[in-house]
């Protein structure tokens, strides 16, 4: 896959990995890169183009697609914690909107820019998931399970659009040095780093994405016996 002189569209990408994955696009020359946000005033690079879309609304979802129909990567950034709600107590909204943003924003985007993808010559198509992909949390069930079943759709878009010359990939980390992952202390890599190692394996042709040793953990120990919880 070539990204110099390709045209790319980053959703969520006015900061924190989403910011990371375009700067990563320009310096790596490619030729325009969109960047997708509900606010297009919130985007702080005057050489990306902000493009209005909220991925948990299809007709702002074919808005884009009709607008930015010259993309041949896409970059399903956009996310969200939904921390709000506990395993086994409180509302199910925080849930819900992790889901309709996480797993069925992407789905959106992707359903929508497929045949985009596929008029350019294929392209490349990345999803940003996470170590949680492969872990069930009880302190945020909630994302987790959202980011399980994006990584469920990752595979099934791998699949489906092999055959229209599409490169799917999936990018898994642990926690990321940005706004979402303030809350703890824990070790975290660097945004520029995902990005960058994600850069890699489009010039690569490779599928996913393992940043860190969170997330090779994760998917090292899907094989293993289930133990019990320490």
């Amino acid at each position: 896959m070539r990204v110099k002189g390709a045209v790319a569209l980053v959703t969520g990408g006015n900061r924190g990995i989403g910011r990371a994955f375009a700067r990563a696009l320009v310096d790596h020359g490619a030729a325009k890169v969109y960047v997708g946000v509900r606010d297009p005033a919130s985007v702080p690079d005057a050489d990306v183009v902000a493009l209005r879309l909220d991925v948990t609304d299809e007709e702002s979802v074919a808005a884009a697609a009709a607008s930015a129909g010259d993309v041949s990567i896409v970059v399903n950034n956009a996310g969200i914690g939904g921390t709000s709600t506990g395993l086994l107590e409180g509302s199910f909204d925080g849930a819900r909107q992790a889901m309709e943003v996480n797993f069925f924003g992407t789905w959106a985007v992707s359903r929508a820019f497929a045949p985009v993808l596929a008029r350019n010559g294929g392209g490349a198509l990345v999803n940003m998931l996470s170590a949680a992909s492969w872990i069930g949390r009880p302190d945020y069930p909630g994302y987790a399970a959202s980011k399980a079943a994006q990584w469920s759709l990752t595979d099934a878009l791998r699949k489906a659009l092999h055959r229209q010359g599409t490169l799917v990939v999936g990018v898994h980390a642990g926690f990321v040095d940005t706004d979402m992952s303030a809350w703890t202390d824990a070790p975290k890599i660097d945004a520029a780093t995902v990005a960058e190692q994600t850069i890699d394996a489009l010039l690569a042709d490779r599928y996913e994405v393992l940043a860190d040793a969170r997330s090779r953990q994760a998917k090292a120990a899907v094989a293993q016996p289930i133990s019990p919880p320490i």
